[in-house]
Protein backbone atom coordinates (compact mmCIF):
# COMPACT_ATOMS: atom_id res chain seq x y z
CA UNK A 1 0.00 0.00 0.00
CA UNK A 2 1.47 3.00 -0.96
CA UNK A 3 1.20 5.44 2.15
CA UNK A 4 1.94 8.26 -0.07
CA UNK A 5 -1.33 7.85 -2.39
CA UNK A 6 -3.04 7.35 0.96
CA UNK A 7 -1.99 10.66 2.47
CA UNK A 8 -3.42 12.21 -0.56
CA UNK A 9 -6.68 10.30 -0.56
CA UNK A 10 -6.67 11.35 2.76
CA UNK A 11 -6.50 15.37 1.84
CA UNK A 12 -9.10 14.89 -0.78
CA UNK A 13 -11.24 13.56 1.69
CA UNK A 14 -10.36 16.90 3.93
CA UNK A 15 -11.03 18.80 0.46
CA UNK A 16 -14.58 17.37 0.28
CA UNK A 17 -15.52 17.63 3.78
CA UNK A 18 -14.95 21.16 3.77
CA UNK A 19 -15.98 22.73 0.26
CA UNK A 20 -19.42 20.77 -0.22
CA UNK A 21 -20.76 22.56 2.60
CA UNK A 22 -19.37 25.88 2.16
CA UNK A 23 -21.17 27.18 -1.20
CA UNK A 24 -17.41 27.30 -2.72
CA UNK A 25 -17.59 24.28 -5.46
CA UNK A 26 -15.85 20.97 -4.50
CA UNK A 27 -15.92 20.76 -7.91
CA UNK A 28 -13.35 23.74 -8.54
CA UNK A 29 -11.37 22.51 -5.43
CA UNK A 30 -11.34 18.81 -6.71
CA UNK A 31 -9.85 19.81 -10.12
CA UNK A 32 -7.58 22.01 -8.73
CA UNK A 33 -6.02 19.22 -6.03
CA UNK A 34 -6.15 16.73 -9.11
CA UNK A 35 -3.88 18.93 -11.01
CA UNK A 36 -1.31 19.84 -8.14
CA UNK A 37 -1.32 16.34 -6.57
CA UNK A 38 -2.89 13.23 -8.71
CA UNK A 39 -3.76 10.23 -7.24
CA UNK A 40 -1.81 7.28 -9.37
CA UNK A 41 -5.08 5.80 -10.36
CA UNK A 42 -6.90 5.36 -14.09
CA UNK A 43 -9.14 8.09 -15.37
CA UNK A 44 -11.98 5.63 -14.66
CA UNK A 45 -11.46 4.85 -11.14
CA UNK A 46 -10.86 9.03 -9.92
CA UNK A 47 -14.15 9.73 -11.72
CA UNK A 48 -15.93 6.94 -9.65
CA UNK A 49 -13.34 7.76 -6.09
CA UNK A 50 -14.43 11.90 -6.15
CA UNK A 51 -18.09 11.37 -6.38
CA UNK A 52 -18.13 8.49 -4.11
CA UNK A 53 -16.05 10.02 -1.32
CA UNK A 54 -19.07 11.97 -0.68
CA UNK A 55 -21.08 9.56 0.84
CA UNK A 56 -18.95 10.26 4.21
CA UNK A 57 -20.06 13.42 3.79
CA UNK A 58 -23.64 12.44 3.60
CA UNK A 59 -23.19 10.13 6.80
CA UNK A 60 -22.33 13.24 8.89
CA UNK A 61 -25.25 15.16 8.20
CA UNK A 62 -27.37 12.24 9.03
CA UNK A 63 -25.32 12.03 12.30
CA UNK A 64 -25.67 15.85 12.98
CA UNK A 65 -29.38 16.10 12.11
CA UNK A 66 -30.77 12.46 12.55
CA UNK A 67 -33.65 13.95 15.17
CA UNK A 68 -34.25 16.45 12.48
CA UNK A 69 -34.51 13.98 9.64
CA UNK A 70 -35.89 10.71 11.10
CA UNK A 71 -39.51 9.94 10.70
CA UNK A 72 -40.52 7.13 12.88
CA UNK A 73 -40.40 6.86 16.67
CA UNK A 74 -42.87 8.57 19.48
CA UNK A 75 -40.08 10.44 21.07
CA UNK A 76 -39.87 14.29 19.94
CA UNK A 77 -43.45 13.33 17.57
CA UNK A 78 -45.52 16.87 17.73
CA UNK A 79 -47.30 15.14 14.96
CA UNK A 80 -48.18 11.31 14.98
CA UNK A 81 -49.94 9.83 11.99
CA UNK A 82 -52.38 7.91 14.66
CA UNK A 83 -52.70 8.29 18.42
CA UNK A 84 -51.80 4.94 18.99
CA UNK A 85 -50.83 1.55 16.78
CA UNK A 86 -47.73 1.42 14.67
CA UNK A 87 -48.90 4.44 12.51
CA UNK A 88 -48.02 6.43 16.51
CA UNK A 89 -44.71 6.20 15.33
CA UNK A 90 -44.94 7.57 12.24
CA UNK A 91 -43.88 11.96 12.72
CA UNK A 92 -46.49 13.39 10.00
CA UNK A 93 -44.72 16.90 10.14
CA UNK A 94 -41.12 14.72 8.81
CA UNK A 95 -42.89 12.93 6.45
CA UNK A 96 -43.82 16.46 5.01
CA UNK A 97 -40.59 17.43 5.21
CA UNK A 98 -39.29 14.37 2.65
CA UNK A 99 -41.93 14.99 0.42
CA UNK A 100 -40.16 18.51 -0.12
CA UNK A 101 -37.06 17.27 -0.28
CA UNK A 102 -38.29 14.71 -3.07
CA UNK A 103 -40.05 17.53 -4.52
CA UNK A 104 -36.78 20.04 -4.78
CA UNK A 105 -34.68 17.09 -5.95
CA UNK A 106 -37.02 15.98 -8.74
CA UNK A 107 -35.68 18.23 -11.69
CA UNK A 108 -31.97 17.56 -10.86
CA UNK A 109 -32.30 13.55 -10.50
CA UNK A 110 -34.42 13.61 -13.95
CA UNK A 111 -31.93 15.84 -15.31
CA UNK A 112 -28.79 13.98 -13.41
CA UNK A 113 -29.86 10.46 -14.57
CA UNK A 114 -30.86 10.73 -18.20
CA UNK A 115 -28.01 13.77 -19.29
CA UNK A 116 -24.81 12.99 -16.76
CA UNK A 117 -22.27 12.11 -19.11
CA UNK A 118 -23.22 14.51 -21.48
CA UNK A 119 -22.79 17.13 -19.25
CA UNK A 120 -19.64 16.10 -17.94
CA UNK A 121 -18.28 16.30 -21.65
CA UNK A 122 -19.90 19.62 -22.06
CA UNK A 123 -19.11 21.57 -19.09
CA UNK A 124 -16.91 19.48 -17.15
CA UNK A 125 -13.75 21.57 -18.47
CA UNK A 126 -11.67 24.66 -15.99
CA UNK A 127 -13.15 27.34 -18.86
CA UNK A 128 -17.21 26.42 -17.72
CA UNK A 129 -15.94 26.02 -13.85
CA UNK A 130 -14.10 29.29 -13.83
CA UNK A 131 -16.95 30.76 -15.33
CA UNK A 132 -19.46 29.33 -13.02
CA UNK A 133 -17.32 29.73 -9.60
CA UNK A 134 -17.18 33.72 -10.65
CA UNK A 135 -20.65 34.30 -11.82
CA UNK A 136 -22.40 32.87 -8.70
CA UNK A 137 -19.44 34.25 -6.58
CA UNK A 138 -20.72 38.13 -7.61
CA UNK A 139 -24.18 36.83 -7.39
CA UNK A 140 -23.91 36.00 -3.61
CA UNK A 141 -22.55 39.25 -3.33
CA UNK A 142 -24.91 41.42 -5.07
CA UNK A 143 -28.39 38.98 -3.40
CA UNK A 144 -26.72 39.71 -0.16
CA UNK A 145 -26.51 43.46 -0.91
CA UNK A 146 -30.06 43.33 -2.17
CA UNK A 147 -31.30 41.41 1.06
CA UNK A 148 -29.65 44.15 3.47
CA UNK A 149 -32.03 45.47 6.16
CA UNK A 150 -34.95 42.71 4.59
CA UNK A 151 -36.30 40.47 6.70
CA UNK A 152 -36.86 36.97 5.12
CA UNK A 153 -40.68 35.84 5.53
CA UNK A 154 -39.68 31.91 5.57
CA UNK A 155 -38.02 31.69 8.65
CA UNK A 156 -38.43 27.90 9.55
CA UNK A 157 -38.21 24.87 7.74
CA UNK A 158 -42.27 24.24 8.36
CA UNK A 159 -43.06 27.46 6.33
CA UNK A 160 -41.04 26.30 3.14
CA UNK A 161 -44.16 25.99 1.07
CA UNK A 162 -44.09 23.42 -1.98
CA UNK A 163 -43.89 26.55 -4.85
CA UNK A 164 -40.64 27.67 -3.11
CA UNK A 165 -39.25 24.41 -2.50
CA UNK A 166 -39.81 23.58 -6.41
CA UNK A 167 -37.93 26.75 -7.37
CA UNK A 168 -35.36 26.05 -4.91
CA UNK A 169 -35.37 22.81 -6.91
CA UNK A 170 -34.87 24.03 -10.01
CA UNK A 171 -31.92 26.18 -8.71
CA UNK A 172 -30.52 23.15 -7.73
CA UNK A 173 -30.42 22.09 -11.51
CA UNK A 174 -28.29 24.48 -12.56
CA UNK A 175 -25.51 22.76 -9.93
CA UNK A 176 -26.32 19.45 -11.84
CA UNK A 177 -25.62 20.78 -15.39
CA UNK A 178 -22.68 23.16 -14.78
CA UNK A 179 -19.79 22.19 -12.65
CA UNK A 180 -18.45 24.66 -10.51
CA UNK A 181 -21.73 26.07 -9.79
CA UNK A 182 -21.71 24.46 -6.09
CA UNK A 183 -24.93 22.31 -5.40
CA UNK A 184 -24.87 24.04 -2.11
CA UNK A 185 -24.52 27.31 -3.43
CA UNK A 186 -27.47 27.62 -6.18
CA UNK A 187 -29.73 26.37 -3.35
CA UNK A 188 -28.63 28.62 -0.99
CA UNK A 189 -28.24 31.70 -3.24
CA UNK A 190 -31.92 30.41 -4.81
CA UNK A 191 -33.24 29.94 -1.09
CA UNK A 192 -32.04 33.69 -0.83
CA UNK A 193 -33.65 35.21 -3.61
CA UNK A 194 -36.76 33.32 -2.52
CA UNK A 195 -36.92 35.12 1.13
CA UNK A 196 -35.80 32.64 3.17
CA UNK A 197 -33.69 32.79 5.85
CA UNK A 198 -30.30 31.66 5.68
CA UNK A 199 -30.44 29.23 8.15
CA UNK A 200 -33.10 27.29 6.93
CA UNK A 201 -31.29 28.27 3.61
CA UNK A 202 -28.79 25.98 4.58
CA UNK A 203 -30.26 23.95 6.32
CA UNK A 204 -32.80 22.14 3.75
CA UNK A 205 -29.55 22.44 1.77
CA UNK A 206 -27.94 19.85 4.30
CA UNK A 207 -31.25 17.70 3.77
CA UNK A 208 -31.17 18.40 -0.37
CA UNK A 209 -27.43 16.53 -0.21
CA UNK A 210 -28.91 13.33 1.06
CA UNK A 211 -30.95 11.96 -1.70
CA UNK A 212 -29.05 13.89 -4.23
CA UNK A 213 -25.30 12.91 -3.14
CA UNK A 214 -26.77 9.04 -2.54
CA UNK A 215 -28.21 9.11 -6.20
CA UNK A 216 -25.11 10.08 -7.60
CA UNK A 217 -22.66 8.03 -5.89
CA UNK A 218 -25.12 4.97 -6.98
CA UNK A 219 -25.25 6.06 -10.50
CA UNK A 220 -20.80 6.14 -10.56
CA UNK A 221 -20.83 2.89 -8.79
CA UNK A 222 -23.41 1.04 -11.28
CA UNK A 223 -21.59 2.65 -14.60
CA UNK A 224 -18.24 1.84 -13.21
CA UNK A 225 -17.49 -1.72 -14.81
CA UNK A 226 -14.07 -2.35 -13.68
CA UNK A 227 -12.68 -4.13 -10.73
CA UNK A 228 -11.99 -2.49 -7.51
CA UNK A 229 -8.96 -3.59 -6.36
CA UNK A 230 -8.23 -3.75 -2.52
CA UNK A 231 -5.65 -0.53 -2.83
CA UNK A 232 -8.05 1.53 -4.58
CA UNK A 233 -10.94 0.24 -1.90
CA UNK A 234 -8.48 1.32 0.68
CA UNK A 235 -8.12 5.00 -1.17
CA UNK A 236 -11.79 5.54 -1.00
CA UNK A 237 -12.13 4.44 2.50
CA UNK A 238 -10.01 6.67 3.86
CA UNK A 239 -11.22 9.36 1.50
CA UNK A 240 -14.84 8.92 2.83
CA UNK A 241 -14.20 8.55 6.51
CA UNK A 242 -11.99 11.66 6.19
CA UNK A 243 -14.66 13.59 4.26
CA UNK A 244 -17.26 12.37 7.28
CA UNK A 245 -14.80 13.79 10.06
CA UNK A 246 -14.51 16.81 8.64
CA UNK A 247 -18.06 17.34 7.60
CA UNK A 248 -19.01 16.81 10.93
CA UNK A 249 -16.54 20.06 11.91
CA UNK A 250 -17.14 22.07 8.67
CA UNK A 251 -21.94 21.82 9.53
CA UNK A 252 -21.87 22.72 12.78
CA UNK A 253 -19.79 26.16 12.40
CA UNK A 254 -21.65 27.05 9.71
CA UNK A 255 -24.73 26.85 11.28
CA UNK A 256 -22.96 28.67 14.05
CA UNK A 257 -21.10 31.09 11.75
CA UNK A 258 -24.18 32.67 9.73
CA UNK A 259 -26.36 33.16 13.09
CA UNK A 260 -23.55 36.12 12.66
CA UNK A 261 -22.72 36.53 9.30
CA UNK A 262 -23.63 36.59 5.40
CA UNK A 263 -22.07 34.82 2.37
CA UNK A 264 -20.82 37.49 0.63
CA UNK A 265 -17.04 36.10 2.28
CA UNK A 266 -17.75 33.12 0.17
CA UNK A 267 -18.85 34.95 -2.84
CA UNK A 268 -15.60 37.03 -3.15
CA UNK A 269 -13.59 33.72 -2.44
CA UNK A 270 -15.05 32.18 -5.47
CA UNK A 271 -14.32 35.21 -7.66
CA UNK A 272 -10.70 35.03 -6.64
CA UNK A 273 -10.81 30.86 -7.01
CA UNK A 274 -12.29 31.18 -10.01
CA UNK A 275 -9.55 33.72 -11.12
CA UNK A 276 -7.05 31.26 -10.00
CA UNK A 277 -8.33 28.20 -11.96
CA UNK A 278 -8.40 30.05 -14.93
CA UNK A 279 -5.28 31.56 -14.94
CA UNK A 280 -3.94 28.52 -14.07
CA UNK A 281 -4.98 26.66 -16.81
CA UNK A 282 -4.44 29.55 -19.45
CA UNK A 283 -0.84 29.61 -18.36
CA UNK A 284 -0.14 26.08 -18.85
CA UNK A 285 -1.88 25.85 -22.01
CA UNK A 286 0.12 28.58 -23.19
CA UNK A 287 3.19 27.19 -21.84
Amino acid sequence: MNIVEMLKALLFGVVEGVAEWLPISSTGHMILLNELMPLKVSAEFYSLFEVVIQLGAIMAVLVVFWDRVWPFGRANNPEPAAAAGPLSYVKLDKIRLWLKIALACLPAAAVGILFDDVFDRLFHNYMCVSVALIVFGVAFIIVENLNKGRKPHIRSLEALDWRTVALIGVFQLLAAVFPGTSRSGATILGALMLGVSRAVAVEFTFFLAIPVMFGASLIKLIKFDAAISPAEFALLAVGMLTAYAVSVAVIRRLIDYIKKHDFKVFGWYRIALGAVVLAYFTLRARG
